[in-house]
């Protein structure tokens, strides 16, 4: 496979067909002393205003309390990062904004209002918006003076948001739109000044995107609705009734809301995982806490192999998922800095960075998510009997961590997403991916090649393995293309298949990038534990690939083609032995020794 060097921006999806040095990734450990400053501010905002007042949080008895906490962010910039600093903001780059909410990601009700004011209730007007549209409501969004949110999905259109029959019809004179229409599942919706909606113009087939002040009037609304988590996030149905939106409100251009919910959406998914990871660490520490102190039978619990198991677990996906996150980020940074560096404008290079690294955006988002939910479930298995108490933190924890794998679009619309993205940029010749399946075909009727070179350096085994995983979902790819042509979409049971197997891959190569570079700037005596987690979630994404590998390759082949493909799969997915009990066993005695999850 041809080797990535990482000096200028690569395309999104490349990672299946090329491999990356690992000295040009990004990655935790490498924050700088400003940013590890930004972080602590966060956990310090959390410790201070919202741990102690969770509960008040979840009641809802003060309408108050949410908007009295993100004035209270506003002023310490925590919303405006990302704006430019013309308009009150730091306008630092995505990986940083990522950090903040990571940081802010075991924050619970409050991180999901940050969140969903600071990306999809302000992105749009910073990324589309006009100077003057900017000028007006960014120093305020900054400052937490006005708080965003954003209305698309309504009862009849959920993840088919162009579905909306949500109206704009312009005024005889001119002056504004009359804006008619129900929306659902509205976060903030309950306290916000500005609302980021999307409609269609009169007899219009695609949206636009307006901005809505409530002061307009004609917004009337809902009872908070009663959910199974989140419970202190404001979620409000939001009726707009003959609402005056003035001319000048219109965002971008008439019949482009779409385009701009699509590619808000990208950065509402990456920053989404960033969150979820931010979740897991603390449910992480929270459990190891527990079983260091939790006595039964004469010892502690975290001395037994079951909850060792688990510790190790949860420690290893999450440190996969984060080692992903960051590296994603990266990427769209710096194909970002190159667009600038071409002579494209910033918000709109900011734009077709997240476009271009889509597919990956939807890759962590559906990571994290189920990342965050493993941990939380386990964690309640740890806490026993304790862990159904709501009078322990588990509870929060677990009701919480669901919403994640349906906010910003479904994980099952996300793992179609990967697959329909990737091979409608195959179809148009952006990536190359016929050319490898073909190669990999013809591979299957050759002498297979089990050694590896001596030369081949640090992880050159477990690289042998990455690389023959990512030839197994191009032979499933090629072999499904191929039987499917155009139906392919209607098999939506194997591009699942193919999607499980693309997120394995590519979470699997960022820990082992992640590693690579650790052990290169610190040494492999000190990065022994690391080495472990990475270890065992590349064996277990092997293992997991080959299974619904399997499955797909049961729906696409029959007979001898069926048999030889089953044949190239155990090739591909062949992995050296490994005792993966006491990796566990080394990664939980660690946790326990430290008393946290301490990769930070």
């Amino acid at each position: 496979m041809e080797t990535i060097e990482q000096t200028t921006a690569i395309m999104g999806g490349e990672f299946l067909i090329k491999e990356t040095e690992a000295s040009t990734v990004f990655i935790p450990e490498e924050w700088s002393e400003e940013q590890k400053m930004i972080f602590q501010t966060c956990k310090d905002f959390l410790a201070k205003e919202v741990y102690p007042r969770l509960d008040e949080i979840d009641s809802q008895k003060d309408p108050e309390l949410m908007p009295e906490l993100m004035g209270k962010a506003g002023k310490l910039g925590l919303l405006g990062i990302s704006i430019p600093e013309k308009w009150g903001g730091y306008g630092m780059d995505l990986n940083t904004t990522m950090m903040i909410v990571d940081a802010l990601g075991s924050g619970h009700s409050f991180v999901v209002a940050l969140s969903a004011h600071t990306g999809i209730g302000t992105l749009p007007i910073l990324y589309y918006g006009n100077e003057a549209q900017k000028d007006k409501y960014l120093p305020k969004l900054a400052s937490g003076e006005m708080k965003s949110a954003y209305c698309l999905t309504e009862p009849d259109s959920g993840s088919d948001a162009n579905a909306a029959k949500t109206r704009a019809t312009l005024s005889e004179d001119g002056t504004h739109y009359l804006m008619n229409g129900q929306k659902m599942w509205i976060t903030n919706g309950g306290f916000a000044d500005l609302f980021i909606v999307f409609a269609k113009i009169e007899d219009d087939k695609i949206l636009s995107a307006f901005i809505v002040e409530k002061s307009f009037g004609g917004i009337t609304m809902n009872e908070e609705e009663k959910k199974m988590g989140i419970k202190g996030s404001s979620t409000r149905q939001i009726f707009f009734n003959d609402c005056k939106v003035p001319v000048e409100n219109l965002l971008y251009d008439r019949g482009k809301g779409f385009k701009i919910a699509v590619n808000i959406l990208n950065v509402g998914r990456i920053k989404l995982a960033s969150s979820c990871i931010g979740g897991s660490k603390d449910i992480i520490t929270t459990a190891v806490k527990y079983a260091n102190e939790r006595k039964q039978f004469g010892k502690s619990i975290g001395e037994f192999g079951a909850i060792k198991y688990k510790l190790a677990e949860m420690a290893s996906r999450t440190f996969a998922s984060e080692s992903a996150v960051y590296r994603t980020g990266s990427n769209i940074d710096k194909a970002y800095d190159s667009y600038v560096n071409e002579g494209m404008e910033p918000a709109q290079a900011r734009l077709k960075a997240l476009e271009e690294f889509a597919i990956e955006c939807a890759i962590m988002k559906v990571h994290g998510s189920e990342v965050l939910d493993y941990c939380a479930d386990e964690g309640v298995q740890i806490f026993g009997g304790m862990g159904y108490s709501a009078d322990a933190p588990m509870d929060r924890a677990y009701r919480d961590s669901r919403i994640n794998r349906i906010f910003e679009g479904t994980n099952e619309i996300n793992r179609l997403l990967t697959i329909d993205m990737l091979l409608k940029r195959a179809m148009k010749g952006r990536i190359d991916l016929m050319g490898p399946a073909m190669k990999v075909a013809k591979e299957l009727t050759s002498i297979p090649d089990f050694g590896v070179s001596e030369d081949e350096g640090l992880f050159a085994k477990e690289k042998k393995a990455l690389r023959n995983l990512k030839k197994a979902g191009l032979m499933i790819s090629g072999a499904a293309v191929q039987k499917f042509m155009q139906k392919l979409a209607d098999e939506q049971e194997i591009l699942m298949n193919l999607a499980d197997m693309l997120i394995e891959g590519y979470v699997a190569e960022s820990a082992l990038l992640r590693v690579e570079k650790l052990i290169g700037l610190r040494g492999e005596e000190n990065c022994s534990i690391q080495t472990d987690m990475m270890r065992i979630y590349l064996y277990e994404a092997v293992e997991n690939a080959s299974r619904v590998a399997k499955e797909a390759i049961y729906a696409i082949a029959e007979g001898d083609e069926q048999r030889m493909m089953l044949m190239g799969l155990k090739r591909f997915t062949k992995m050296e032995p490994f005792n993966l009990k006491e990796a566990r066993r080394r990664v939980a005695n660690h946790l326990l020794d430290k008393n946290e999850y301490s990769f930070k």
